[in-house]
């Protein structure tokens, strides 16, 4: 398990730190759009799905069918040259038919690499089921994996998944729909009060009184021309609008999978004592035998012992004064040598006694 301590200060914004608007928030309309699709890789050599993976010979199958190659009925073809696979991208936000797109291609059944093959024409649907764009190419795999007669094998990274660059092309657009007509919805991407009231106070300062109003911590709505020339000028002058933060509300983020601790520069504890300590058990079993005299009529008998130690660590316990920082709670675990799992336990004590002004996040 991968254990690391870090304190990002970036997490946390102080007071009086400044961002352009559209850094801060999202405009309604304009989003990122999933694309999926299930397609074969062909020209593998000798590493595509086996014979037990019936879906990708019944698509090979009615594939070949689709160019006038009919097969006896009741059988399929068999080749290990080919990999069932799905295929998803990304639409961007106003792209327009004839651009190119970013695909990933995974294996779906056995094969053991994907290395050297090309995705046939694959069709990639979004979420109403049209089709969006259409990939095809050459794979690009990081991964690599090779393995022997006997049976030995080494893999390295992941030989059953890659990437076509520019490797679909779009045919069709979805259009953004930006807020109601005359107004462009803004909803930011760390809702937060402070930071929306001073949304609404730079942007009418540079538009005029009573342009933005804030509905709620999380969604603004401003008033924008309603020609498609004049609101993107409008667009770009919102973009360059410098914006003071709010003050972010202290966080500890933990992941249990790989140790990481995190806590950005809000984080304040108050005053509180700890003491962090191991305590060790180690059992030791050894075997014998008791063996009789030269020439006695005695019979060997076998023996087991066991030895008990307890080893505890012995720590002295810490003061942590009130208002302690980010600074100084850092010193303080590295002082007590614990690891973050243990940090965590720590945290979590201080949490219970009420004695730390933070969020704690298990992820």
């Amino acid at each position: 398990m991968v254990t690391v301590l870090l304190s990002l200060l970036t997490i946390g914004q102080s007071l009086g730190a400044t961002r352009p608007l559209l850094d801060l928030v999202d405009v309604q309309g304009v989003r990122e759009n999933q694309l999926v699709g299930y397609g074969l890789v062909v020209g593998l050599p000798g590493t595509g799905d086996k014979t037990q993976i019936k879906f990708s010979a019944q698509t090979l199958n009615n594939m070949l069918k689709q160019f006038g190659i009919q097969n006896d009925e009741g059988s399929l073809p068999k080749s290990k040259n080919v990999a069932a696979v799905a295929v998803h991208a990304t639409l961007p936000p106003m792209a327009s038919p004839g651009q190119s797109i970013n695909v990933t291609v995974n294996s779906l059944g056995d094969a053991k690499s994907l290395h050297g093959g090309s995705l046939m024409l694959t069709p990639l649907r979004g979420v109403d089921g049209q089709v969006y764009a259409l990939a095809q190419g050459n794979l690009v795999v990081g991964g690599i994996n090779a393995g022997g007669k006997n049976g030995s094998s080494v893999t390295i990274n992941v030989p059953t998944s890659g990437i076509i660059p520019d490797g679909a092309i779009i045919e069709r657009a979805v259009l953004g729909i930006q807020g109601t007509e005359g107004q462009v919805v803004l909803n930011l991407k760390e809702p937060n009060y402070q930071t929306a009231r001073n949304i609404v106070k730079a942007v009418n300062n540079v538009f005029g009184p009573d342009i933005a109003s804030a509905e709620n911590w999380g969604r603004l709505r401003v008033s924008a021309p309603i020609d498609a020339n004049n609101r993107n000028t409008f667009m770009s002058m919102l973009q360059g609008i410098q914006v003071e933060l709010g003050t972010e509300q202290p966080k500890i983020i933990f992941n249990s999978r790989t140790g990481t601790v995190v806590m950005n520069d809000q984080v304040r504890v108050k005053r509180a004592a700890i003491s962090h300590g191991n305590l060790t058990i180690t059992i030791t079993e050894s075997e014998g035998a008791s063996q009789p005299a030269p020439f006695g009529r005695g019979n060997t008998v076998p023996l087991q012992a066991s030895s008990v130690s307890v080893d505890e660590q012995r720590s002295n316990m810490m003061l942590w004064p009130e208002g302690t920082s980010l600074d100084n709670i850092v010193k303080a675990v590295n002082a007590l040598g614990a690891t973050p799992a243990e940090l965590m336990s720590i945290l979590v004590a201080l949490d219970e006694a009420g004695a730390i002004d933070a969020e704690l996040l298990v992820i």
